[in-house]
């Protein structure tokens, strides 16, 4: 297995390639600063440039890469265009190449509540909506995938058990992204988790369940 994180210089993204590398699995990191990413991420990383934007920068980057996870996201701005071009154009992008690249298995980094349409975040240029599409892009493919939608982030991790549902079951509460993380490795190693779209969050007062049993409670 090689794989290749999309957003690896983000807060999710970063943690999913310290998850990867913990494992002792070969990352090929997409960056756009080589430099930035080099402050932030671990040594033994590829770094390779490119962006989700330019789909012609996406083929050689994936290079021998056999598996994929995008933890890319639109950031706050003042462009109504940001998350339509970052959160479903990009995504798309990269699905495409994939496909190209027959790619194992396809990782998406969705949210939670992409299903409401009157939700606040769609305040935010329609960001909810706009991952949707990609959620929808990615299952049409023909791509194994897995498709996890955490509740609200949080950058410090705790020992709170992780609580996954199926699609637009859960539509409140919160998680590390250490545990974000955590679950999209795993679905790259789990056949339960193939073809599924999973919600997670985490609670104090859950049980706590191997992550083979949280992949098979998911329908």
């Amino acid at each position: 297995m090689k794989a290749f994180v999309a957003g690896a210089t983000g807060e999710t993204g970063r943690r999913i390639v310290e998850e990867l590398v913990a494992r002792s699995i070969p990352v090929r990191a997409l960056v756009r600063d080589t430099e930035k990413a080099k402050s932030i991420l671990p040594p033994d990383v590829e770094l390779v440039i490119g962006d989700v934007l330019q789909p012609e920068s996406l083929t050689a980057a994936l290079g021998d890469s056999t598996v994929v996870l995008c933890a890319t996201g639109a950031k706050p701005s003042f462009d109504p265009t940001g998350p339509y071009k970052v959160d479903f154009e990009g995504s798309k992008n990269l699905v495409n190449a994939a496909k190209a690249k027959n790619i194992e298995h396809f990782v998406f980094v969705s949210s939670l509540c992409t299903s409401q349409f009157f939700h606040p975040l769609n305040l935010f240029w329609l960001i909810l909506v706009w991952k949707k599409q990609a959620e929808e892009y990615i299952q049409k493919s023909g791509l194994t995938y897995t498709i996890v939608r955490p509740g609200g982030l949080k950058n410090e991790d705790n020992s709170d058990s992780i609580v996954m549902q199926g699609a637009d079951t859960l539509f409140e509460g919160s998680i590390p992204r250490k545990k974000v993380a955590q679950v999209c490795v795993e679905s790259l190693y789990e056949p339960a988790a193939r073809n599924k779209i999973v919600e997670i969050i985490a609670k104090p007062e859950a049980a706590l369940k191997s992550f083979w049993e949280l992949f098979a409670s998911v329908a």
